[in-house]
């Protein structure tokens, strides 16, 4: 708004003067309508408005927040007139907008005008801010010494006031209660091994978890770095190593660097280096000896002590000097006697002889497996199947544990999960996205071939943590045994040119019918569109539910419940499956909110959309939109509603719409679930239970092979779209020259939208004479 003029502190001056005394204004105040009131949590928009009639030229209207102007508020003013003339009554409308509530904006507002030399005030209203705890700051990634005091700070604020803090460590919480300890700061007396640490925010409202920081324990300092023996060009030294936790040490680097007027010059190089020159020296023994050094001359060396977690600190630099003596001719070196040599030769060529004949002893038993590769004919398709081949270098699962440094209990876990790489064979690519690729794949079992689908990740995990956070989800989900539920075969991990730990590979049972999305998808705008009867739809729901209230009753939150998360297997049962063990992301049906992970927020509860707080009844809101994605056989929920949208227009009340020809007894199990209160939504046995009953209460359906498809062309053939655990077959493209073409369904999945066939014909949204779908617009939710 810029400056104030003169008149309006004029104004506010006779304003504060005269307020105790002029009780004439409130009857003559022109406000017919006043500011209301606000509370919300951090970032919530709202407007705050001011209504008023006035005689003659309208006059500008001022915001004042706790008796101070607002002078860059985000205000419009609107001027209607409700005369002919501009000389009489106009309507003067004033809102001032707060785009993303933050705990300045708290306060109490009143609107201010001035007329005719007098000024006037709206009734106050109020803006509150409440919600979840804010942190202010979070513990942070550290490397300490092994057993070495540090400090980790995390400040949380409302309102509502207070809030208290709970330390957690790897997960476990540090004190039982919340509040235990009024500091802000963690005072750790020092670790041995490296952990996590997080920090939980508690008020009224509820709670807000920290970023986790990882602790690495590194060695602690070498000491007593000392010089063992002296000569004109050798220097021995040795040293004691700090303590360095639960991991071993595996070597230590030395740096030596010759003094010369305070002029570093590096040992061992003629013209000295950029950068220093570093020994690297196996431990124990904590000593080494340093040759073809200069005579009576200084030196300064130090030492550093590495673990599978990092150096050391740099032991101070220590000044050293070589006695006097000459320096060329060197001695000799020590010569071995030439009996020592010819042994030396005679042993080295009887390994080589071994070893060779060992590799062609292994070579000829790999033989009797068959050939590598193996053509065979399916479904009229040429397909090469790979077998897999023994390894002469392969690490067994054991070491396999060994090596990813992860605690002995969750190791001792692990034992029945993890499989051995080289017993899995990759076939045929299944599907590929962002997240990574699902394969055809086989599992060598001891007496039989296992057909399962193998789901490589492109995201890789960089931390410890994350790692035993992966390996934890994959011990949980080993456990599950329900004919509704995703069982896992198991894991083993490649290696990968990236940084950080092996990319793991998740096992599971091969899908014959792929995921539910597309095969729905399919039905409608597939090739040969088929048509799924009611009591099929209600038998997918019915599934799901089983499966959801047996993940409950574990204890379990899925947090992604949707159409494209659950399997169809041979027998048409849906399997409920991608519990975030996959970390995947979509493109289309995610949406990332400010510095928030991407979130399915179509299908996410309003309660987590706006605190992030998921539980099981937050999962019953998910399956509400997936009864609706299977009602319409796979169409995008809120037709017409953008992502970043979502929020407000649930806020607003409004929910999905009935589907074309859905029963209202299922729709109002669906409504249901999308009730405002948690509380007030069904539980999975509730919905299980009523599923199941809609189900008896049907007609009997048809068999799958007695289905009548919607098919113009020439002769009729099965609907099956084929594919595993995280996608299905992409079926064959329609013809272009079709005038009824249209994309393909894993085309569709894959674009993250819906494209249907133009047309100028009305009808249902399956045009039963076309047997494409209906045009854009008249099919609801396309």
């Amino acid at each position: 708004m810029g400056r104030v003029p003169l008149a309006w502190c004029l104004a506010l001056w006779c304003w504060g003067c005269a307020a105790p005394k002029d009780t004439q204004a409130e009857a003559d105040s022109p406000f017919v309508g006043n500011p209301g009131n606000i509370t919300g949590a951090r970032g919530l928009t709202g407007t705050l408005r001011c209504e008023l009639q006035v005689q003659g030229e309208p006059p500008e209207v001022l915001w004042l927040r706790d008796g101070q102007i607002l002078e860059l508020a985000d205000n419009t003013q609107t001027q209607v007139p409700l005369g002919e003339d501009w000389r009489d009554e106009w309507k003067v409308v004033s809102q001032l907008r707060i785009s993303s509530l933050q705990l300045a904006d708290a306060g109490e507002y009143q609107c201010m005008v001035y007329l005719e030399g007098r000024t006037f005030m709206s009734q106050p209203g109020y803006v509150g801010l409440e919600g979840l705890p804010y942190f202010l700051e979070e513990p942070e990634d550290k490397a300490v010494p092994a057993n070495t005091p540090f400090n980790l700070s995390c400040q949380a604020q409302g309102p509502p006031e207070p809030v208290d803090l709970l330390w957690l460590q790897d997960a476990v919480p540090l004190f039982p209660t919340p509040g235990h300890s009024s500091q802000n700061s963690l005072q750790a007396p020092g670790l041995n091994k490296t952990s996590s640490f997080s920090c939980e925010a508690h008020n009224a409202k509820g709670v807000t978890t920290s970023r986790t920081a990882t602790i690495t324990v590194l060695p602690q300092r070498p000491h007593h770095l000392h010089v063992v023996s002296r000569q004109p060009t050798e220097l021995e030294v040795a040293w004691t190593p700090g303590l360095s936790g639960i991991y071993p040490l595996t070597h230590c680097n030395l740096q030596a660097v010759l003094s010369d007027d305070g002029v570093g010059v590096w040992l061992g190089e003629p013209d000295p280096p950029e950068e220093p020159l570093t020994l690297q020296v196996s431990v124990p023994p904590h000593q080494l000896r340093l040759e073809k050094l200069l005579p009576h001359t200084p030196y300064h060396i130090r030492v550093s002590c590495t673990s599978s977690q990092g150096p050391s600190p740099w032991t101070h630099w220590l000044p050293v000097e070589t006695t006097e003596g000459v320096s060329e001719p060197s001695p000799p070196a020590f010569s071995w006697p030439w009996w020592y040599v010819l042994l030396g030769a005679v042993v080295a060529a009887a390994c080589v002889l071994i070893l060779a004949l060992f590799l062609v002893h292994r070579r000829k038993k790999e033989t009797r497996y068959g050939e590598v590769f193996e053509p065979t004919m399916e479904r009229g398709e040429l397909v090469v199947r790979y077998r897999v081949r023994k390894s002469y270098s392969r690490r067994t699962t054991e070491a396999t544990l060994n090596s990813l440094g992860i605690s002995e209990e969750l190791k001792e876990k692990l034992r029945d999960v993890m499989v051995d790489r080289h017993k899995v064979a990759l076939g045929k690519t299944l599907g590929e996205g962002e997240f990574g690729a699902v394969m055809e794949g086989q599992l060598n079992q001891d007496d039989s071939i296992l057909k399962v689908a193998v789901k490589t990740m492109k995201i890789a995990i960089c931390t410890r943590s994350e790692l035993e956070d992966f390996l934890s989800e994959a011990v949980c989900m080993k456990e599950f045994d329900h004919p509704n539920v995703m069982r896992l075969i198991g894991v083993c991990f490649q290696g990968s040119d990236r940084e950080g730990f092996p990319e793991p590979v998740v096992i599971l049972p091969f899908m014959k019918h792929g995921d539910l999305h597309s095969f729905l998808l399919y039905s409608r705008l597939g090739d040969q569109p088929v048509f799924l009867p009611t009591q099929m739809l209600v038998k997918f729901m019915a599934d799901i539910a089983s499966g959801m209230e047996y993940l409950s009753t574990k204890r379990f939150i899925h947090r992604d419940l949707a159409a494209r998360n659950c399997m169809l297997n041979e027998n048409m049962s849906v399997c409920v499956a991608d519990f975030g063990l996959s970390k995947k992301i979509y493109n289309g049906d995610y949406y990332r909110q400010g510095r928030i992970a991407k979130m399915p927020v179509k299908w996410i509860a309003i309660e987590s959309l706006a605190d992030r707080v998921y539980t099981s009844k937050s999962d019953v809101w998910s399956f509400g939109v997936t009864m609706w994605e299977i009602a319409t056989r796979g169409q995008t929920p809120y037709p017409g509603v953008e992502n970043s949208e979502i929020y407000d227009y649930l806020r607003q009340g409004n929910r999905l719409k009935q589907p074309v020809d859905c029963l209202d007894g299922l729709y109002a199990l669906m409504s249901r679930c999308w009730e405002l209160n948690p509380r007030d939504r069904p539980s999975f046995a509730e919905l299980r239970e009523d599923l199941e009953n809609t189900l008896k209460a049907l007609p009997p359906a048809q068999e799958p092979d007695e289905i009548l498809y919607v098919n113009m062309d020439e002769g009729t053939s099965h609907l099956e779209p084929r594919g595993a655990a995280g996608g299905a077959d992409p079926p064959t493209h329609p013809d272009p020259k079709d005038s009824c073409s249209c994309l393909t369904a894993a085309e569709v999945h894959a674009a993250g939208r819906y494209v249907l066939c133009p047309s100028t014909v009305p009808g249902p949204s399956l045009s039963a004479d076309r047997g494409c779908p209906a045009p854009p617009g008249q099919e609801d939710g396309a």
